[in-house]
């Protein structure tokens, strides 16, 4: 089988790629470069694309003496993913980059070029597996649950799930990857990982935003109304965040404020007690259903008998009926307790949860998965509690 290797220059995917060419696989390795500026240096575990990221995986790729190539997807990425960023901030949501990267770039792109130049299949590092199941092929759950990067994968769609090999889905841990790795001889075993947002190697979120959307100063409301702030701009908060709100009036319980809501329509920031954070409905759109023979639907009985919460129960030992909603991509997931789909023009999930969870944002990925298989992915557009919207 013909097989095309992303290769970003770090540890996973040469290793990925490494197992695809033991597997006698026929690999070409490519090294997509996503930064406008590629001649910049990495900081230390911060950022990727850099010249060094480039560098690695071509001496990785001699190594295994695969042939190798540079793409620039520099312009895509702009478009794409850091344009989108920035959008979405100055929509008043919360956006995971990362999960938009591996939608238009690391998957739409590389397979729509892979197909072009007739490769048979994709393989990347990532730590998620494909199971064959009675109709087609299935995304699970990597099986290090330290390291699942599932919830990333789930918008790629099930197109592509029949053309993707995720050599590391079934890595017992990310130190068995780096021995492999030793073992192999490629030279990047001790590579440290990347982490944060790529495009913003500093981690200064605000400072990237400011250079974007400018200073927008507005004011910070409690829920009874009242004025306790003031701000530079909306998109510097999101749901949950508790320092750098600067109140100048403390809360008349004394108890600490959070912020519960942004406003991009009125320029406020809400800010309130913790509880206020906890919801326990979920509504959602742009929906991307991964399983055509499941959508969503709740096994009461399942349910029931699992319990409302995953505790500390291993997420590979949910039980296979059950259905979970995950918001983070290292969240706990939720049982969820019910399912309504509406909407003529646009198809919507709304979720209940058997327990509330905190500091939902619009904006996010929502990620459904019934056991470790996922099952569709779909974007937040507000969170409720019994009383209604915290988070819109």
């Amino acid at each position: 089988m013909r097989v095309l290797a992303a290769l970003s220059g770090g540890v996973d995917s040469a290793v990925a790629a490494a197992k695809a060419v033991e597997a006698g696989h026929e690999v070409v390795g490519v090294h997509m470069a996503l930064s406008s500026q590629p001649q910049e240096c990495r900081l230390g575990s911060r950022g990727c694309c850099s010249v060094e990221d480039a560098a690695d995986a071509a001496r990785a790729a001699e190594i295994m003496g695969i042939p190798f190539y540079v793409w620039d997807l520099a312009e895509e990425f702009e478009q794409t993913v850091i344009t989108d960023f920035v959008e979405q901030y100055a929509a008043g949501h919360t956006p995971n980059p990362c999960v938009r990267c591996n939608e238009f770039v690391k998957f739409r792109e590389l397979a729509q070029r892979a197909r072009a130049l007739g490769f048979d299949a994709v393989c990347t590092g990532h730590y998620a597996r494909i199971v064959e199941g009675p109709n087609g092929p299935q995304l699970h759950r990597g099986k290090d649950e330290a390291k699942d990067q599932s919830y990333v994968l789930a918008i790629m769609g099930p197109q592509e799930l029949p053309r993707v090999i995720f050599p590391l889905g079934e890595a017992p841990s990310k130190a068995w990857v780096r021995s492999e790795a030793e073992r192999m001889g490629l030279g990047v075993s001790n590579k440290p990982d990347s982490y944060d947002i790529c495009f913003i190697p500093d981690g200064d979120t605000q400072g990237f935003l400011k250079s974007h959307l400018g200073s927008k100063p507005g004011e910070i409301i409690d829920t009874d109304g009242q004025v306790v702030g003031r701000h530079e701009g909306y998109w510097n908060f999101t749901v949950g965040q508790r320092r750098g709100l600067n109140l100048g009036n403390p809360a008349a319980d004394g108890r600490p404020r959070y912020v519960v809501e942004t406003r991009a329509e009125t320029n406020q920031v809400i800010v309130g007690a913790s509880e206020l954070l906890s919801v326990d409905r979920i509504t959602c759109s742009d929906i991307v259903w991964l399983a055509n023979d499941d959508q969503g639907d709740v096994d009461e009985a399942a349910t029931s008998a699992f319990g409302a919460s995953i505790g500390e129960r291993s997420l590979g030992e949910v039980d296979e009926r059950v259905l979970t909603a995950q918001i983070r991509a290292h969240g706990t997931p939720s049982v969820v307790t019910s399912v309504q789909r509406f909407g003529e023009e646009e198809e919507k999930l709304e979720l209940s949860l058997a327990l509330p969870i905190r500091g939902v944002a619009a904006g996010q990925s929502m990620v459904l998965y019934r056991g470790t298989r996922v099952i569709a992915e779909a974007t937040i557009e507000r969170a409720n509690r019994g009383e209604g919207s915290m988070a819109s």
